[in-house]
């Protein structure tokens, strides 16, 4: 797991005039994740390492008798997941082989899934152009960019709910020192300033509206629109309960698009 060492986090806080009992309510209200970005947006300290993780759009390589998930929605992430980082998330995710999402990104879709394919399975790449209704149709394939994985630390919508901050926040200067404060400890956490647009792995989401992940339902993963379309601004969201996802019943994911 990610963590930030308390005499740095305390240093931090003192430098955005933040008590220490106020950054330990914040850290007890964080969950891990892992971001997948463009090389150039890795970490300087984590470029020499750094190790392909995943990959936007393309075509999907599926097993015989596995068929591109109808009603034939784009194939938008791809996520090997012996490539990702161990011991970080906590969710369970597939220990190999690759885990496929399709989705509409630019406007809500009719449907979404998840697929994991298996490291040992034979593949075959399919093709885009398939038969509707008597005529040859296309479906969107999104541009393949690479994207390495960096863990970092989300935080909790509602954490500031605790004792000390609320007591802290009485104060009319607070809020601005808190807001400042929250973005340094994620960053820290990132290793760098974290970029705005992103893939996201597990953790808390950072929706535009409601969010999704309340109750027992968990992040799985979060896409924005632009990591995979410069042109499309949305939010998608894929949640499920931690059982199911780590039961691997993805048939049983919940999708949200936000615009």
């Amino acid at each position: 797991m990610i963590s930030i060492d308390e005499p740095l986090l305390l240093k931090t806080a003192a430098e955005h005039g933040v008590p220490g009992p106020v950054a330990r309510e914040l850290m007890a209200r964080t969950r891990p994740c892992l971001y997948l970005v463009p090389y150039e947006q890795v970490p300087e300290a984590l470029r020499e390492d750094a190790r392909p993780a995943g990959r936007t759009g393309g075509l999907p390589a599926l097993p015989e008798g596995v068929d591109w998930p109808e009603p034939r929605e784009p194939l938008v992430l791809s996520v090997d997941c012996a490539a990702l980082p161990q011991d970080i998330l906590d969710i369970e995710l597939p220990a190999d082989g690759q885990l496929l999402f399709f989705t509409h990104i630019s406007y809500p879709p009719e449907s979404s899934a998840v697929l994991h394919i298996p490291a040992e399975a034979r593949t075959t790449e399919r093709s885009a152009t398939y038969e509707f209704m008597g005529e040859a149709t296309e479906t969107t394939v999104y541009e393949p960019r690479t994207l390495y994985p960096v863990p970092a630390l989300t935080l909790d919508k509602d954490w500031d709910g605790g004792p000390e901050t609320r007591e802290f926040l009485e104060d009319d200067q607070a809020e601005d020192a808190l807001e400042s404060f929250e973005e340094a400890v994620l960053d820290l956490a990132y290793g760098g300033r974290r970029p705005s647009v992103v893939v996201q792995l597990g953790g808390f989401s950072d929706p535009w509206d409601m969010a999704p992940d309340e109750g027992d339902r968990v992040l799985l993963a979060q896409i924005a629109g632009q990591a995979i379309d410069y042109n499309a601004f949305t939010m998608n969201l894929i949640v499920g309960t931690r059982e199911d996802i780590a039961a691997r019943r993805y048939a049983e994911l919940g999708y949200d698009q936000q615009t």
